[in-house]
């Protein structure tokens, strides 16, 4: 998903950062970013980390003196009986999909500020709004706080001129989706199909767009009607 979101905007005329926790595979996204004719750092960095996080900005920033655009996607989910979940299960899951979005918002509006104008998106999840029939209560509590937690910052912060919203897609086409996943999203949602990534392009790309200036703290949800039934 990181991937097409940075193809999406670059190319519409972005310049795009590309953060992976695998360098290679960030450089990999950057060379293809720069077919497009567009400039692209590729950077490493573990976003459930505080100190990665604000290098990451930090290095941004000494290239390209500004950021205007963030999408916050990293994420993790663990299926696992809620009596079965130990303190560093939960801090795995939490730290990156809680912590690690928290202070990526920070980092991300204080480069922002001086600017009185950007916009940070969070890749939160249906799982925020609904219980997935697996157990996963680390990620579904993660996920809802996240949505939450983009309201309350979307409040904070509109004084600065920086707009928080969030997107919540149902079960997407990527690499390494398990057909059991598939097939329990499948079975309820009304479209009878899973989502590609195209299809929740076009939100990041409205989202990061002034179209969107007065939407504010709002979550997005794709998911073929999913969460209505």
């Amino acid at each position: 998903m990181g991937r097409a979101f940075a193809l999406a905007l670059a190319k519409e005329g972005a310049d795009i950062a590309v953060i992976d926790i695998n360098l290679e595979n960030a450089k990999k996204v950057a060379r293809e970013i720069k077919q497009l004719g567009r400039e692209s750092l590729a950077l490493r960095a573990d976003v459930s980390k505080y100190s990665d996080i604000y290098k990451m900005v930090d290095k941004i920033l000494y290239e390209w003196g500004r950021i205007d655009i963030a999408v916050n996607n990293a994420g993790t989910a663990q299926f696992k009986d809620a009596v079965d979940i130990t303190e560093k299960d939960w801090d795995n899951v939490v730290d990156l999909n809680l912590r690690g979005t928290f202070f990526c918002c920070q980092a991300e509006a204080r480069a922002m500020i001086p600017n009185n104008y950007g916009k940070i998106l969070n890749i939160a999840s249906i799982c925020g709004h609904i219980i997935w029939p697996q157990f996963q209560s680390s990620y579904n509590a993660s996920k809802a706080a996240l949505i939450h937690l983009t309201r309350s910052l979307a409040v904070e912060w509109i004084k600065y001129g920086i707009r928080v919203n969030s997107i919540s897609p149902g079960v997407t086409l990527t690499p390494g989706l398990t057909p059991k996943v598939i097939s329990i999203f499948t079975a309820k949602a009304p479209i009878g199909k899973t989502l590609s990534t195209s299809d929740i392009e076009e939100a990041v790309l409205f989202l990061s767009s002034p179209r969107s200036d007065y939407i504010v703290g709002q979550d997005i949800v794709i998911d073929g009607g999913y969460t209505l039934v």
